[in-house]
């Protein structure tokens, strides 16, 4: 299941739903050229694509690809629980596109297993509960993402989403650390010296 996104509280609710479903998802950032997201459109063999009302006429698709707009779904009488699904640990859960630097772009895939070992390793390394918040920043085309998105919500820490491209500045993303009072993010290392 594609998924074409702003940074929001759909973008958490489209990629548990995948998941919870049984599926895998491929993130499909809406800031890419429209050259690269047909290619990754067509490569993934995507027939569900996850988006938002003000991206529909912006997408590149192809004929086949049914679209569901997340922030025009109407849940209140949608069912509450969990949809009952056996996933198998080597099953698929997502599927992310490297930069393309050999020419086109590749999918890389990572299985449910791969995930929850590294969330666990994370949790038993690192630690955190109740009392914490994650800052997701992370473009959700980058592997960094899945754990910013999923390590808290498996551990009962708040999930703090950035807005629409706060991670490129500095003095919002300040603001919004603080705001949220985040106590556990990530930063490469240019970008974590920056702010020491």
């Amino acid at each position: 299941v594609g998924i074409s996104v702003q940074r929001s509280v759909e973008m958490v609710v489209g990629l548990l739903g995948i998941l919870k479903a049984g599926a895998a998802y491929v993130p499909l950032d809406p800031e890419y050229p429209a050259e690269r997201l047909a290619y990754m459109i067509e490569d993934s063999g995507i027939d569900l694509l996850l988006t938002q009302q003000a991206l529909l006429d912006s997408l590149p698709l192809p004929q086949g690809v049914q679209c569901v707009a997340l922030d025009e779904l109407l849940l209140d009488e949608q069912p509450t629980m969990a949809p009952s699904v056996d996933i198998d640990p080597e099953q698929l859960a997502y599927v992310i596109y490297t930069s393309g630097s050999t020419g086109r772009p590749k999918g890389a895939g990572n299985s449910h297993r791969a995930l929850a070992n590294r969330l666990h390793w994370m949790q038993e390394a690192y630690g955190i509960g109740a009392d914490d918040t994650v800052l997701q920043k992370t473009p959700f085309s980058f592997d960094v993402s899945v754990w910013e998105f999923f390590w808290p919500l498996m551990t009962g820490a708040r999930l703090a989403v950035a807005a629409p491209g706060e991670h490129r500045d500095p003095a919002r993303l300040i603001e919004t650390i603080r705001r949220f009072q985040v106590s556990t993010l990530h930063f490469v290392p240019s970008m974590l010296q920056a702010f020491i």
